[in-house]
Order: structure tokens, then sequence, then C-alpha cells
């Protein structure tokens, strides 16, 4: 749940509990709206305290290294290129391919 809908929530519980006078067989529209209210406040500390931390600093290493040394392989290791050998391929369209 984000801010928004907690928000949403609480004014949607304060209007049934305090602005709105009707009645409805069954179900009173004032408790409904202290629970409406209750869920939007738990969900807006839920999100701070979620977000909260997600939001906090990260210290990075900045420390630069001592050295710097290209590395390369030794020739009796390096690869030599071989010729490449080209075939013709023929696609055959009378007969189904293979399943």
């Amino acid at each position: 749940m984000g801010i928004g809908t907690s928000i949403f929530l609480i004014a949607l519980g304060a209007i049934l509990t305090f602005a709105l006078d009707a009645s409805v067989g069954g179900i009173n529209l004032d408790v409904v709206g202290w629970i409406l209210m209750g869920a939007g406040v738990l969900g807006l500390i839920m999100t701070t305290l979620i977000w909260g931390r997600r939001r906090q600093a990260v210290p990075v290493a900045t420390e630069q290294p001592v050295e710097y040394r290209r590395v390369e392989e030794p020739v009796e290791y390096r690869r030599v290129e071989e010729p490449v050998e080209y075939r013709r391929v023929e696609e055959r369209r009378d007969i189904a391919p293979p399943l």
C-alpha cells in the first residue's frame, strides 16, 4: 500500500464517519469509517517505515587500486586463427522437415 492509497483510505473513512448521516441495513457506517481510517493510518506507517529503510545511504569504498598492470598471454598460449571451411547447403522443399 502506498502513501496515496493510505491517504485515500483515511479520507474515505473520515467522510463515512463524520460527514455522512445515512443508515444502511445491518451495517454501521461509522464503524466502517473508523476501520478504514485505522487501515489508512496503519498503511501510512508501514509505507513510511519501508520506504525509510530503502532510502538510507550506503557507504561505498572509494579507494583506488595501488597499481595497474596489463596482463598479456605468453606467445605459446595465444590462439592461432585457423582457416574457416565453408560448405554449400541446399534446402529440399519436396520432403517435410523432421519432427
